[in-house]
């Protein structure tokens, strides 16, 4: 019945990293990067997009009611935070030769500073 999608491209964002939203609802907002959905190819960010749910009593919310919480949004709405300037930016990939190996590190393309 429903189909799973399957992403072709490398998502750049990671969970824990500052983005801003670029696009929809929520555009101008900034936060951090809570969880990554790979399949549907998008992020859950801390304080943005943020909807209703009913909810029934449970043992965590024992009167049931109306809770707040933030929904996935689609990562090409996402631009990471240059660590220098503090604006958004695109993010490039660098091999890096570190004690003999080689490594791949993630690079602000505006200010070229290594992101962690």
């Amino acid at each position: 019945m429903g189909q799973t999608k399957t992403s072709t491209h490398k998502i750049k964002i990671r969970t824990g990293d500052l983005v801003k939203v670029i696009s929809g609802n929520s555009k101008g907002a900034q936060g951090k990067v809570l969880q990554i959905l790979r399949a549907d190819n998008r992020a859950i960010v801390e304080g943005v997009n943020i909807i209703k749910k009913h909810t029934k009593p449970n043992a965590a919310n024992p009167n049931g009611g109306i809770i707040e919480k933030e929904a996935a949004i689609h990562i090409s709405n996402l631009a990471l935070i240059d660590p220098k300037s503090g604006k958004p930016t695109r993010i490039g990939r660098l091999v890096k030769e570190v004690d003999g190996k080689k490594k791949i590190v993630r690079i602000a393309k505006k200010s070229g500073e290594e992101i962690d």
